[in-house]
């Protein structure tokens, strides 16, 4: 019998959705995305590597593209996302014309409107040169106020157990 293709296993292969196994997570196969990402020279500050401010940044591009790549149309126009903490370590860094790799993934399932979500840039060796955990609020367009994150949606970005 052939298994029945899911909605969206299309769209996750164009866009580079993978899963991995954590321990760090309640979810075994949490889905991943990544993104490639190459500095300009504007990127790069006085001491000849990326700025912190445009490591922020990038998080919130993987984050935003990650969200765009994943839900449906309905909720992209519905809801929008909203930084409300970052917590960012830098055990490396990297220079002008070198590439990065941003993964980012949904560990654990949403508190109410709030959302964790990882990030790890890791350079051309593969090494991890900047990792960050975002916590993010589900906001409703039309009334601009906090909306609980619904659990289709979640699931959608969470995986499976």
């Amino acid at each position: 019998m052939k298994e029945e293709e899911q909605p969206f296993d299309k769209l996750r292969a164009a866009v580079n959705l993978r899963t991995r196994t954590t321990t760090e997570s309640l979810y075994t196969t949490p889905v991943t995305f990544t993104l490639s990402l190459t500095p300009s020279p504007a990127d790069i500050d006085e001491l000849g590597h990326v700025n912190n401010a445009v490591w922020v940044q990038w998080i919130q591009q993987v984050a935003t593209t990650h969200w765009g790549a994943v839900a449906p149309a309905e909720a992209v126009a519905r809801y929008i996302w909203v930084v409300v903490r970052h917590e960012i370590d830098y055990p490396g860094n990297v220079g002008p014309g070198e590439s990065v790799t941003a993964r980012t993934w949904i560990s654990e399932p949403p508190k109410g409107a709030r959302f964790d979500r990882n990030v790890e840039f890791t350079n051309t060796a593969g090494k991890v040169v900047v990792r960050a955990k975002t916590t993010w609020a589900l906001i409703d367009r039309t009334t601009g106020r906090i909306a609980r994150v619904p659990a289709d949606l979640a699931q959608l970005f969470l995986g499976s157990r």
